[in-house]
């Protein structure tokens, strides 16, 4: 397994792969043959970057039989979902600040992204896995009184698309076999989510290549794989919000009311 990270090092943006406490420092393109450098960098040493700039994002809805369960809603026969603005793209560690223009409750939502590695367009199972660069950890927040707030027009990419409301990361795992792990969600190190990937009503390689299907999909595209039980609002002044996945690490960030 490959761990990849983007990160800020003398005011340049760089990309490697973890070795213990150290980046190897890559040249050429994360998703195109990446090339390994004599460069080390102290992990502790740089600012991580989200560790790659999406062209857009796609956010599923319903996609867990425990949650669709609880909410008694029906398994949906394809995958629900929304796009949510590239620019609300946050990287570990950062701060994120209530919208000013937004007064209401903000929910957090652990997720496992995917990250596409190569063009997908109209894919068979096959092609979709082998598309599948890596795994990375999500976080998708989301202005939850913004959705229905307009009886005629349910606002999701509004509610999800707020400056902040994607941090992802801090790394992508490559050669991860997810199917046997576990989100979890802790809100000031208190536990509130901890559910298993393998309740997706549509895993990784079948949600890939139906998505291909309706449109390309390019490298370093997100996919973010929906939630299950456990979501909740944040209440706190400051709330820190770290969401786990093993062989990825942990996503950590500060929402700030």
């Amino acid at each position: 397994m490959t761990r990849w990270v983007r990160f800020e090092d003398g005011g340049e943006e760089r990309f490697g792969s973890l070795s213990g406490a150290e980046i190897v420092v890559h040249a050429g393109s994360m998703f195109d043959a990446p090339q390994p450098t004599d460069v080390r960098r102290r992990l502790d040493a740089v600012r991580l970057l989200p560790p790659c700039q999406p062209s857009k994002i796609i956010a599923l809805w319903n996609n867990f039989r425990q949650l669709a369960a609880k909410l008694s809603v029906p398994e949906p026969e394809e995958p629900l979902y929304l796009l949510k603005a590239v620019s609300c793209v946050a990287a570990s560690g950062s701060v994120i600040s209530r919208p000013p223009s937004y007064s209401e409750r903000v929910a957090y939502e652990g997720e496992l992204g995917i990250v596409i590695g190569r063009a997908c367009s109209n894919a068979s199972e096959e092609e979709a896995a082998a598309a599948i660069f890596g795994y990375t950890c999500v976080n998708d927040l989301t202005a939850s009184d913004i959705i229905q707030r307009d009886k005629t027009f349910a606002q999701w990419a509004r509610a999800k698309s707020f400056d902040g409301f994607g941090p992802f990361g801090p790394v992508i795992a490559a050669d991860l076999d997810v199917s046997a792990l576990s989100v979890r969600t802790e809100v000031n190190g208190v536990e509130r989510q901890n559910y298993p990937l393998d309740d997706m009503i549509f895993p990784p390689a079948r949600l890939v290549s139906a998505l291909s299907r309706d449109m390309t999909l390019l490298p370093g595209d997100l996919i973010c794989c929906g939630t299950s039980l456990g979501v909740g609002t944040l209440k706190d002044e400051a709330s820190t919000v770290s969401v786990t996945i093993e062989g990825i690490g942990t996503l950590s960030n500060t929402f700030v009311q």
